[in-house]
């Protein structure tokens, strides 16, 4: 079933806010699980414009951190703008000051010629806008983006501590805003990095757990393996990586940052990181895989069709085999070519136009052979009994991966996707809950049974709802024994946003908390109990 929102609201999730002196209380209906205590914490864009300047594209808005609440049965909720660079420079010069991923900064007027011509060598101001996601680190909370800036909040008060540059500790030009932390509190991420004699790679960093001695173990980053790349000058986009028990999966998709492109944009042209993306039709996609302590790559070559893609699923292993779930967006086009804020602010029928256009969503399951050296050519190396995934040996070597499709919806994806990672990041899982765009509008809650590929669906008219996080019933046996929370924008209502929990079971409503307040679009986030 695909609802229609020819009322156009979903446009109000795209709007700037005030932040909030003190906490809101929210009206519950329904009973909050007494298992659910601490808070939930989300980022996203909060100020599209500044003076008369717009910002133009999804991830080019003001880091704004929300945070709800759990206290005996009762739900606040508060926010607060994350003071980066990017946004006190802003609303000091009440202009766009840091270039944003789609929002070129003009230099300052008042600074004369020779000025503006020297800054222009100065190299790239790097926006520390940090509106993606936030993780723990030992004992700290940071918000993060895509480069080489990461900023550390208190997540009590929401208050920005400090930014902290991650090229000062490895070798990388950035890193995503998807690192996968263990159960010790282990965080390995992935970013390119120049290499010797000007090659690009991409490295694997691994960041300790809480020191003994209390130091920073940001200050103990190391690179643990890394892969090389297909294009010398071009690294891949890369938004999220794999990991199971003892393995690394990259996959490296046909698009690209042209460095070179990079590099002038911030001379003589007003450009902007969008400008910089190129698609490389011909290349297809390269699944990298490594070995993951110690750190070693495996130099095996395994390819699949061209897509692009955001977010995996899980990866674990099985039998010899490496099993890769993921979101998928199917052919080269980049699909943040979509996400400019007019394309997501037109009305109902110009959104479908232009979702028409777009690359097609895909849930893809990719079944990596680990062992591929005794094998003849032209024969499927997969033999678990479960999916119809193959893998098959050509005759220079190259192992070609064709996936099983595990949900596929015309212009309906299921996107930023979660599982009850605690237990089953990693390892041989059921269940897998995600965020549903319809023609790029998130409308619906899904959860996808992996194995049998059954899905259920939340859904309420005029209702956009964010990523689902997963919270485990601590009294539960079964793997989605537990609830999914998620902030719902209602602008029609009369409180026009609120916290949802459902019931992972069955996505029924468990109760709901609601605010008198617009909450705008969020990306990612966490449960810190």
């Amino acid at each position: 079933m695909t609802f229609e929102h020819p009322a156009g609201s979903y446009k109000k999730i795209f709007e700037t806010c005030e932040e909030l002196a003190e906490p809101l209380p929210t009206t519950v209906t329904g009973r909050i699980p007494s298992y659910l205590r601490g808070s939930l914490l989300r980022l996203g864009p909060g100020l599209f414009e500044v003076g008369d300047e717009p910002f133009y594209h999804l991830f080019d808005g003001q880091a704004f951190m929300h945070k709800f609440d759990f206290k005996n049965g009762q739900v606040t909720y508060f926010n607060k703008f994350i003071r980066t660079d990017a946004y006190v420079r802003a609303i000091t010069e009440k202009r766009v000051v840091i270039t944003e991923f789609g929002t070129f900064a003009y230099p300052d007027p008042c600074k004369n010629i020779f000025s503006r011509f020297f800054s222009y060598f100065k190299g790239v101001e790097v926006t520390d806008n940090c509106l993606v996601n936030v993780y723990p680190i030992g004992e700290d909370f940071y918000a993060v983006t895509e480069t080489n800036y990461i900023t550390k909040v208190n997540t009590d008060t929401l208050e920005t501590l400090k930014k902290v540059d991650m090229c000062n500790y490895v070798n990388i030009n950035g890193v995503t805003a998807h690192p996968h932390i263990e159960a010790d509190g282990t965080v390995y991420n992935i970013g390119n990095c120049m290499g010797k004699g000007a090659t690009l790679a991409y490295n694997i960093v691994k960041i300790p757990p809480t020191q003994k001695d209390k130091s920073d173990p940001i200050e103990k980053s190391k690179v643990v393996v890394q892969f090389p790349s297909a294009e010398r000058f071009k690294p891949s986009y890369v938004h999220s990586f794999g990991m199971s028990e003892n393995y690394f999966v990259f996959v490296e998709t046909p698009v690209k940052i042209n460095l070179l492109k990079f590099l002038s944009a911030w001379s003589i042209r007003g450009s902007n990181y969008m400008d910089c993306f190129e698609s490389n039709e011909a290349q297809g996609t390269n699944f990298h895989i490594a070995k993951k302590s110690p750190g070693e790559y495996i130099d095996l070559k395994f390819k699949g069709a061209a897509i692009g893609m955001f977010h995996h699923i899980n990866t674990y292993e099985d039998d010899g085999f490496l099993v890769v779930d993921l979101c998928a967006w199917k052919g080269f086009e980049f699909v943040y070519n979509y996400l400019w804020l007019a394309n997501l602010r037109a009305n109902w029928d110009e959104v479908k136009k232009a979702a028409m256009m777009a690359p097609q969503p895909e849930v893809r399951r990719y079944v990596i052979p680990l062992d591929v050296h005794k094998e003849e050519q032209g024969k499927n190396l997969v033999s678990l009994p479960y999916t119809t995934a193959t893998a098959t040996m050509h005759s220079d070597g190259m192992v070609w991966l064709e996936p099983e499709v595990l949900f596929s919806g015309p212009r309906q994806a299921f996107e930023f996707p979660q599982i009850d990672y605690k237990r089953h990041g990693g390892r041989n899982y059921t269940y897998a809950y995600a965020l549903g765009l319809n023609h790029f509008i998130p409308d619906r809650i899904c959860k996808l049974n992996v194995k049998t590929k059954e899905t259920w669906v939340w859904q309420e008219p005029d209702s956009y709802p964010s990523e689902p996080l997963f919270v485990q019933n601590p009294d539960g046996v079964d793997e989605d024994d537990g609830i999914l929370l998620t902030i719902v924008a209602a602008p029609g209502a009369q409180k026009p946003a609120y916290l949802l929990i459902l019931n992972a079971k069955d996505l029924s409503e468990v109760a709901r908390a609601e605010v008198d307040y617009s909450i705008p679009v969020t990306f990612h986030g966490m449960y810190k109990p």
